[in-house]
């Protein structure tokens, strides 16, 4: 019963970007009175599901956004599977370690390709100034932003394509780094 009241906050949440308030969930649990939603929410509470704040206000929990987790899918030759609940995991949690760092960009060109990231991908970036070599970065070169790989060799900087048709890009007054990619969206 729980999960029927998680998933009708979850499409509420999802559409209005918040959390409904006690008189917007009589109307969404069908009930007649405050009461009832407050047990409800004390059970969604206990459950992890919900928390509040210090003005009361109901909060989703590190747990709402959870989707579940199965397990591997063989990407070679087939195997049998199993629908075997191994966990749940937070989509928020997995790709975004500092929220407060964090945006997200849609990809324009194809010059990453061969590091799989196309045009219209959406990738996950978090702000810094600092990367290491290797790192696919968010990068102002020249006062022009790019992404592309950043390399270091000695005092040397540049920024590598993943795409043969592109070539290198050497500064030829400054580089900047605005951001490391932390992970990559696409859409099918």
């Amino acid at each position: 019963m729980q999960n029927q009241y998680k998933e009708t906050l979850l499409k509420f949440y999802n559409r209005e970007k918040r959390m409904p308030t006690y008189s917007e969930m009589m109307k969404l649990f069908g009930f007649k009175s405050k009461n009832a939603v407050a047990r409800i929410v004390e059970k969604l509470i206990d459950a992890g599901m919900v928390t509040k704040d210090s003005l009361g206000r109901l909060l989703p929990a590190s747990s709402f956004n959870e989707v579940p987790l199965l397990g591997l899918v063989k990407a070679g030759f087939p195997s049998p599977g199993e629908d075997v609940l191994e966990t749940t995991m937070n989509i928020d949690n997995f790709l975004i370690q500092r929220k407060d760092r964090t945006y997200i960009l849609e990809v324009d060109g194809d010059s990453m390709i061969e590091a799989h990231i196309a045009d219209g991908d959406m990738v996950i970036a978090e702000r810094t100034d600092t990367a290491k070599d290797g790192e696919i970065v968010i990068a102002e070169v020249d006062g022009e932003f790019t992404m592309k790989y950043f390399r270091k060799e000695g005092n040397k900087v540049w920024l590598q394509p993943a795409n043969k048709n592109f070539k290198p890009i050497y500064p030829e007054n400054d580089l900047q780094i605005r951001a490391v990619v932390r992970g990559v969206i696409r859409k099918y």
